[in-house]
């Protein structure tokens, strides 16, 4: 059984919910996300009819005036990515037509991230061509959350604001008063947000798992550099897919003499067979985000959801009063 917790901020600015320019709508990806998001701006989510042809295309209609507002569409592109991708540039769409003045995408879970260049001949970037979509929608800014690889930024031509899920976790894991922690990346790729997760725990030290990696989705540790004996090893990462990377990471984690080993990550993707590998007893716990919610067959004893609602709902409110979303973190 899974455990919950969320982090607690205090509003910086007056209430909102009176504003009448502010509109607030869910796609069907992540909708208790979005009502923990418009409860804590102190609001409802806008009124909508969605419903699929028999053929399966999507249709959207926002049920309410939006003309002059600042609506702000919260759907992330996480299973099935394509539905909801297409799904949230119809929701654009509508909200164009519907004469909205600023329309803001949140998007908690960017599908297609890891596609961000090219590594042999002949392969799509398919991250670029999901930013030129998005953007030729119509959308006007966009808020994303722990992007696989930051310079998706610069695939937009509009305002992007990055924000980052570790705040949740690093006030979760100050409350659990751990020690002797030894912060670890699971792969060179991953250093630069190891290193800054490592900062905030009280500058802890870093460990590295050197990995080649044989195919997509598939994963073949070699060793670690760094001291992990006797430690308590805490494993971070962007998301958890298949969960071969973690868990190999693990293995060789406990191999070194870690005392304990820690996984934490935004993103809890879980594609068959991370459930069988996270829950086989190798980490103590497998702290993730809710980012994309997590089915309860997906749900074991060793797993923590966090929410980010909170985090979303301060950036929002934070965009449309023109104030600093970059503040958040330092």
């Amino acid at each position: 059984m899974s455990h919950s917790a969320t982090l607690t901020l205090q509003p910086t600015l007056p209430p909102i919910a009176d504003n009448n320019r502010l509109r607030l709508f869910s796609g069907s990806a992540n909708a208790p996300l979005a009502q923990e998001v418009a409860r804590y701006l102190g609001m409802d989510l806008g009124p909508m009819v969605r419903k699929r042809f028999a053929d399966g295309e999507l249709y959207i209609q926002i049920q309410e005036s939006i003309r002059g507002c600042d609506v702000y569409l919260i759907q992330p592109c996480c299973r099935p990515v394509n539905d909801n991708l297409m799904e949230l540039l119809i929701m654009v769409d509508a909200c164009r037509r519907a004469s909205a003045r600023q329309i803001t995408a949140v998007i908690p879970y960017y599908g297609y991230a890891r596609a961000d260049r090219k590594t042999a001949g002949r392969e799509s970037i398919t991250a670029k061509l999901v930013a030129n979509l998005i953007t030729e929608s119509g959308v006007s800014r966009i808020l994303a959350m722990d992007l696989h690889s930051a310079q998706i930024q610069g695939y937009f031509d509009i305002p992007f604001d990055h924000i980052y899920g570790s705040p949740v976790i690093l006030d979760y894991l100050a409350s659990k008063n751990l020690s002797d922690i030894v912060v670890v990346s699971p792969d060179v790729g991953g250093v630069a947000r190891a290193r800054a997760f490592a900062k905030k725990l009280d500058d802890a030290p870093l460990a590295i798992i050197d990995k080649r990696r044989q195919a997509h989705n598939v994963a073949e540790v070699m060793n670690v550099i760094g001291d992990v004996k006797g430690k308590t090893a805490v494993l971070v990462d962007d998301m958890i897919d298949t969960g071969g990377t973690i868990t190999e990471a693990a293995k060789i984690l406990r191999e070194e003499g870690a005392r304990q080993v820690y996984a934490c990550a935004t993103h809890a993707v879980f594609s068959p067979p991370a459930i069988e590998r996270l829950s086989s007893g190798l980490f103590e716990e497998v702290i993730v985000t809710n980012t994309i919610p997590v089915a309860e067959e997906n749900c074991f004893e060793q797993l923590t959801v966090l929410s980010v609602a909170n985090l979303l709902g301060e950036t929002i409110w934070r965009i449309h009063e023109d104030s600093s979303v970059s503040s958040m973190f330092r």
